[in-house]
Protein backbone atom coordinates (compact mmCIF):
# COMPACT_ATOMS: atom_id res chain seq x y z
CA UNK A 1 0.00 0.00 0.00
CA UNK A 2 1.37 3.46 -0.67
CA UNK A 3 1.47 6.04 2.19
CA UNK A 4 1.26 9.74 1.99
CA UNK A 5 1.99 12.52 4.36
CA UNK A 6 0.09 16.02 3.51
CA UNK A 7 1.39 19.03 4.82
CA UNK A 8 -0.62 22.00 4.87
CA UNK A 9 -0.99 25.39 7.45
CA UNK A 10 -4.54 25.62 6.15
CA UNK A 11 -6.37 22.87 7.90
CA UNK A 12 -9.36 22.38 5.90
CA UNK A 13 -7.19 22.64 2.69
CA UNK A 14 -5.10 19.66 4.10
CA UNK A 15 -8.44 17.88 4.79
CA UNK A 16 -10.09 18.79 1.45
CA UNK A 17 -6.58 17.33 -0.45
CA UNK A 18 -7.21 14.12 1.76
CA UNK A 19 -10.35 13.63 1.00
CA UNK A 20 -9.52 14.01 -2.92
CA UNK A 21 -6.84 11.67 -2.90
CA UNK A 22 -8.84 9.19 -1.35
CA UNK A 23 -11.52 10.02 -3.94
CA UNK A 24 -9.49 8.95 -6.38
CA UNK A 25 -6.97 6.37 -4.55
CA UNK A 26 -8.98 4.48 -2.77
CA UNK A 27 -5.80 2.16 -1.69
CA UNK A 28 -3.64 5.22 -0.69
CA UNK A 29 -3.21 5.52 3.09
CA UNK A 30 -2.79 9.22 4.68
CA UNK A 31 -0.14 8.60 7.54
CA UNK A 32 -0.29 12.19 8.43
CA UNK A 33 -1.17 15.35 7.87
CA UNK A 34 1.00 18.35 8.85
CA UNK A 35 0.15 21.40 9.95
CA UNK A 36 3.30 23.11 9.43
CA UNK A 37 7.07 22.75 7.85
CA UNK A 38 8.40 21.94 11.30
CA UNK A 39 6.47 19.39 11.94
CA UNK A 40 6.35 17.69 8.21
CA UNK A 41 9.97 17.72 8.34
CA UNK A 42 10.10 15.18 11.96
CA UNK A 43 7.02 12.83 10.36
CA UNK A 44 8.71 12.55 7.16
CA UNK A 45 11.66 11.35 8.70
CA UNK A 46 10.17 8.92 11.78
CA UNK A 47 7.33 7.65 9.26
CA UNK A 48 9.16 7.72 5.52
CA UNK A 49 6.04 7.72 3.49
CA UNK A 50 6.39 7.38 -0.08
CA UNK A 51 4.81 10.62 -0.80
CA UNK A 52 4.85 14.12 0.96
CA UNK A 53 2.11 16.37 -0.80
CA UNK A 54 4.02 19.80 0.80
CA UNK A 55 2.49 23.01 0.55
CA UNK A 56 5.19 25.20 -0.68
CA UNK A 57 4.47 28.65 1.80
CA UNK A 58 4.24 27.18 5.57
CA UNK A 59 5.07 28.36 8.67
CA UNK A 60 8.54 27.26 10.35
CA UNK A 61 9.78 25.64 7.54
CA UNK A 62 8.43 25.78 3.65
CA UNK A 63 7.64 23.33 1.58
CA UNK A 64 10.69 24.13 -0.29
CA UNK A 65 12.87 23.34 2.90
CA UNK A 66 11.49 20.51 3.86
CA UNK A 67 11.97 18.19 0.52
CA UNK A 68 15.77 19.97 0.60
CA UNK A 69 16.03 17.66 3.98
CA UNK A 70 14.39 14.79 2.77
CA UNK A 71 16.40 11.88 3.03
CA UNK A 72 14.96 8.80 2.33
CA UNK A 73 12.81 7.63 -0.76
CA UNK A 74 10.26 10.09 -0.22
CA UNK A 75 8.92 11.73 -3.42
CA UNK A 76 7.41 15.16 -2.90
CA UNK A 77 4.18 16.28 -5.24
CA UNK A 78 4.32 20.56 -4.35
CA UNK A 79 0.95 22.13 -3.69
CA UNK A 80 1.06 25.98 -4.94
CA UNK A 81 -0.74 28.56 -5.60
CA UNK A 82 0.47 29.82 -8.69
CA UNK A 83 3.73 30.91 -9.51
CA UNK A 84 4.95 31.19 -13.13
CA UNK A 85 8.80 31.08 -12.18
CA UNK A 86 8.14 28.15 -10.10
CA UNK A 87 6.11 26.11 -12.30
CA UNK A 88 8.52 26.82 -15.06
CA UNK A 89 11.12 25.26 -12.45
CA UNK A 90 8.87 22.43 -11.79
CA UNK A 91 7.84 21.33 -15.13
CA UNK A 92 11.89 21.54 -16.93
CA UNK A 93 12.90 18.89 -14.47
CA UNK A 94 9.81 17.00 -14.67
CA UNK A 95 9.14 17.60 -10.75
CA UNK A 96 5.31 16.88 -9.53
CA UNK A 97 2.89 19.83 -8.20
CA UNK A 98 -0.40 20.74 -8.03
CA UNK A 99 -2.06 23.92 -8.11
CA UNK A 100 -4.29 25.87 -5.71
CA UNK A 101 -7.12 25.40 -5.64
CA UNK A 102 -6.95 22.16 -6.23
CA UNK A 103 -8.97 20.78 -9.29
CA UNK A 104 -10.28 17.09 -9.20
CA UNK A 105 -8.86 17.09 -12.80
CA UNK A 106 -5.57 18.35 -12.03
CA UNK A 107 -5.23 16.02 -9.77
CA UNK A 108 -6.68 13.13 -11.39
CA UNK A 109 -3.71 13.66 -13.51
CA UNK A 110 -0.93 13.90 -10.60
CA UNK A 111 -2.74 10.77 -9.19
CA UNK A 112 -2.71 8.73 -12.66
CA UNK A 113 1.31 9.94 -12.85
CA UNK A 114 2.40 8.52 -9.26
CA UNK A 115 0.46 5.36 -9.96
CA UNK A 116 2.09 4.94 -13.31
CA UNK A 117 5.64 5.37 -11.10
CA UNK A 118 4.86 2.46 -9.21
CA UNK A 119 5.89 4.47 -6.00
CA UNK A 120 4.72 1.82 -3.85
CA UNK A 121 8.17 0.34 -4.29
CA UNK A 122 10.65 1.59 -2.63
CA UNK A 123 13.24 2.36 -4.22
CA UNK A 124 11.91 1.58 -7.77
CA UNK A 125 12.87 4.25 -10.55
CA UNK A 126 10.19 6.86 -11.42
CA UNK A 127 9.49 8.52 -14.15
CA UNK A 128 11.31 11.71 -12.76
CA UNK A 129 14.19 11.97 -10.44
CA UNK A 130 12.53 13.99 -7.27
CA UNK A 131 15.14 12.73 -4.67
CA UNK A 132 18.76 13.28 -6.69
CA UNK A 133 20.60 16.17 -8.48
CA UNK A 134 16.86 16.95 -10.09
CA UNK A 135 14.80 18.06 -7.17
CA UNK A 136 18.42 19.50 -5.93
CA UNK A 137 18.77 21.86 -8.78
CA UNK A 138 15.49 23.34 -8.61
CA UNK A 139 14.93 23.50 -5.08
CA UNK A 140 18.46 25.99 -4.81
CA UNK A 141 17.13 27.74 -8.02
CA UNK A 142 13.73 28.68 -6.33
CA UNK A 143 14.98 29.18 -2.96
CA UNK A 144 17.50 31.63 -4.36
CA UNK A 145 15.33 33.70 -6.32
CA UNK A 146 14.04 36.95 -5.27
CA UNK A 147 11.06 37.28 -3.09
CA UNK A 148 8.06 37.88 -5.12
CA UNK A 149 6.46 41.69 -4.96
CA UNK A 150 3.50 41.76 -2.34
CA UNK A 151 0.48 43.07 -3.74
CA UNK A 152 -0.33 47.34 -3.13
CA UNK A 153 -2.47 48.14 -5.52
CA UNK A 154 -5.76 46.32 -6.49
CA UNK A 155 -7.37 46.90 -10.03
CA UNK A 156 -11.16 46.57 -9.36
CA UNK A 157 -14.20 46.95 -11.45
CA UNK A 158 -17.71 49.01 -10.25
CA UNK A 159 -20.47 48.86 -12.89
CA UNK A 160 -18.59 50.17 -15.76
CA UNK A 161 -15.67 52.08 -14.15
CA UNK A 162 -12.39 50.49 -13.06
CA UNK A 163 -10.38 52.30 -9.90
CA UNK A 164 -6.73 51.73 -8.72
CA UNK A 165 -6.90 50.49 -4.93
CA UNK A 166 -4.40 50.90 -2.52
CA UNK A 167 -4.35 47.55 -0.50
CA UNK A 168 -3.99 49.72 2.55
CA UNK A 169 -7.46 50.99 1.90
CA UNK A 170 -9.07 47.72 1.69
CA UNK A 171 -10.95 46.10 4.82
CA UNK A 172 -11.34 43.02 3.54
CA UNK A 173 -11.89 40.28 0.59
CA UNK A 174 -14.85 38.16 -0.07
CA UNK A 175 -15.28 35.53 -2.52
CA UNK A 176 -18.69 36.09 -4.17
CA UNK A 177 -19.84 33.16 -6.24
CA UNK A 178 -17.57 33.68 -9.51
CA UNK A 179 -16.02 37.27 -8.17
CA UNK A 180 -14.06 38.11 -4.67
CA UNK A 181 -15.53 41.81 -3.49
CA UNK A 182 -13.07 44.11 -2.52
CA UNK A 183 -13.97 46.03 0.58
CA UNK A 184 -12.60 49.07 0.69
CA UNK A 185 -12.90 52.47 2.14
CA UNK A 186 -14.61 53.84 -1.07
CA UNK A 187 -16.18 51.58 -1.67
CA UNK A 188 -17.19 48.04 -2.73
CA UNK A 189 -15.55 46.27 -5.91
CA UNK A 190 -15.66 43.13 -7.75
CA UNK A 191 -12.31 41.02 -9.11
CA UNK A 192 -12.02 37.50 -10.54
CA UNK A 193 -8.51 37.06 -8.87
CA UNK A 194 -9.76 34.27 -6.04
CA UNK A 195 -9.02 34.32 -2.70
CA UNK A 196 -6.52 31.79 -2.86
CA UNK A 197 -4.10 33.86 -5.07
CA UNK A 198 -4.76 37.15 -3.46
CA UNK A 199 -3.72 35.55 0.09
CA UNK A 200 -0.50 34.50 -1.38
CA UNK A 201 0.15 38.11 -2.79
CA UNK A 202 -0.91 39.76 0.08
CA UNK A 203 1.68 40.82 3.29
CA UNK A 204 1.11 37.86 5.47
CA UNK A 205 1.61 39.85 8.62
CA UNK A 206 -0.91 42.81 7.27
CA UNK A 207 -3.48 40.25 5.87
CA UNK A 208 -5.04 36.99 7.48
CA UNK A 209 -7.24 34.45 6.00
CA UNK A 210 -10.13 33.79 8.58
CA UNK A 211 -12.62 31.88 6.51
CA UNK A 212 -12.35 29.91 3.49
CA UNK A 213 -13.70 33.08 1.42
CA UNK A 214 -12.31 36.13 3.70
CA UNK A 215 -9.06 37.85 3.68
CA UNK A 216 -9.02 40.69 6.46
CA UNK A 217 -6.67 43.36 6.84
CA UNK A 218 -5.72 43.77 10.26
CA UNK A 219 -5.28 47.64 10.34
CA UNK A 220 -8.60 47.82 9.64
CA UNK A 221 -9.79 45.31 12.87
CA UNK A 222 -12.19 47.54 15.32
CA UNK A 223 -12.40 44.18 17.83
CA UNK A 224 -13.63 40.42 18.18
CA UNK A 225 -17.14 38.84 19.78
CA UNK A 226 -17.96 35.87 20.62
CA UNK A 227 -21.48 34.11 20.57
CA UNK A 228 -23.05 31.87 22.81
CA UNK A 229 -21.48 29.08 20.78
CA UNK A 230 -18.18 30.34 21.52
CA UNK A 231 -18.05 31.01 17.49
CA UNK A 232 -15.65 33.79 16.76
CA UNK A 233 -16.92 37.29 14.97
CA UNK A 234 -14.69 40.29 13.48
CA UNK A 235 -15.65 43.97 13.95
CA UNK A 236 -13.95 46.06 11.04
CA UNK A 237 -14.08 49.63 11.38
CA UNK A 238 -16.43 51.97 9.08
CA UNK A 239 -18.28 48.22 7.93
CA UNK A 240 -21.32 47.74 9.57
CA UNK A 241 -21.39 43.75 9.58
CA UNK A 242 -19.49 41.00 11.17
CA UNK A 243 -17.60 38.85 9.78
CA UNK A 244 -17.47 35.43 10.60
CA UNK A 245 -13.90 33.56 11.73
CA UNK A 246 -14.27 29.25 10.87
CA UNK A 247 -12.48 27.59 12.90
CA UNK A 248 -9.43 26.52 11.11
CA UNK A 249 -8.11 29.90 12.02
CA UNK A 250 -9.54 30.76 15.12
CA UNK A 251 -5.90 30.46 16.41
CA UNK A 252 -4.79 33.12 14.67
CA UNK A 253 -6.60 35.60 17.30
CA UNK A 254 -6.13 33.56 20.77
CA UNK A 255 -2.84 36.43 21.65
CA UNK A 256 -5.10 39.31 20.97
Amino acid sequence: MTRALIADDEPHLAHYLRDQLLALWPELEIVHLARNGIDAAARIAELEPDLAFLDIQMPGLSGLEVAQGIEGHTRVVFVTAFDEFALQAFEHAALDYVLKPVSTERLARTVARLRAARVTVPGSAPDADTSGPALAKVLQQLMAAPARPRLRYILAGQGERTRHLDVADIRFFRADDKYTVVASSHGEYLIRTTITDLAAQLDPDGFWQVHRSTVVNLAWLEGTRRDEASRLFLRMRGHADELPVSRAFVHLFKAM
